[in-house]
């Protein structure tokens, strides 16, 4: 039976808000954290908030591939690839801050084309399907109109990161941009795709991290794609923009 990619959104909308609502149950808890191999933090709200999106895809859509940050590959070959970031901003969630997010996307035969972006303490959903249009709590979302990059605002998550980068990109965007605001990790992108900034940018990134972000920000009218300015969810860093100044950011980036 064919599904519409409207369906598929309903669906990641629903799970993402399920999946929010079980790391609520954790948050601002004292919970244990745990550090990976890469020292990055993991917790039980993670593990659980996977564990529960894969169930739920499981039961709706048992041939598809999935795809997690915390539980890896399935073992499913399929052109239907659900790709999960259970927790966006672990950082975030255990120092108690409200600024995370459950990912959901979906690709298809290698192109997204649905995303999710749920923010279960603020009750925010920014959500996006190819064609559908980019919806942020039910209304529409659109970029900022803003043209002139010495007046944009700039959101990121790790300067570390950013100033560690040989090209020295922070740098220049930082002086050719009004204002730059460590408003971090999902919420940084959504701030883009719902006109409260122009730009976001991180020098480290997971496709966990990017995936369900492409669809959101091509359908509110801006760009997401990786330093180069290529539209994929692998190449290690992010930047999004509200198109307009996508030209100008991608020079800057450069060094042109």
């Amino acid at each position: 039976m064919s599904v519409s990619l409207r369906e598929y959104l309903d669906f990641a909308m629903d799970a993402a808000w399920r999946a929010g609502q079980l790391t609520l149950g954790h948050f601002q808890t004292g919970v244990t954290v745990e550090r990976k191999a890469d020292q990055t933090p993991v917790t039980v709200a993670d593990r659980g908030a996977e564990e529960l999106l894969r169930a739920l895809i499981r039961e709706r859509f048992p041939d598809h591939a999935v795809l997690g940050e915390e539980l890896g590959h399935g073992d499913t070959d399929s052109s239907h690839r659900w790709i999960l970031d259970p927790i966006d901003g672990t950082q975030a969630f255990v120092h108690g801050v409200p600024l995370f997010g459950v990912l959901v996307g979906l690709e298809i035969a290698g192109e997204m084309v649905v995303g999710v972006c749920h923010l279960p303490a603020l009750r925010e959903t920014v959500a996006a399907a190819l064609g559908e249009g980019c919806r942020w709590n039910g209304r529409r979302a659109r970029v900022s109109p803003l043209r002139r990059l010495d007046q944009a605002l700039v959101a990121y998550t790790d300067a570390a990161t950013l100033v560690a980068h040989p090209s020295g990109a922070w740098g220049r965007l930082q002086t050719a941009t009004r204002m730059q605001r460590g408003w971090s990790d999902c919420y940084a992108y959504c701030l883009v795709a719902t006109g409260r900034a122009e730009v976001a940018i991180d020098g480290l990134m997971s496709p966990w991290d990017c995936a369900a972000l492409v669809p959101i920000l091509r359908e509110a009218g801006g760009t997401f794609t990786d330093w180069n300015g290529q539209t994929r969810i692998d190449g290690g860093q992010a930047v999004a923009t509200n198109g307009v100044l996508f030209e100008p950011v991608m020079k800057l980036l450069r060094g042109d």
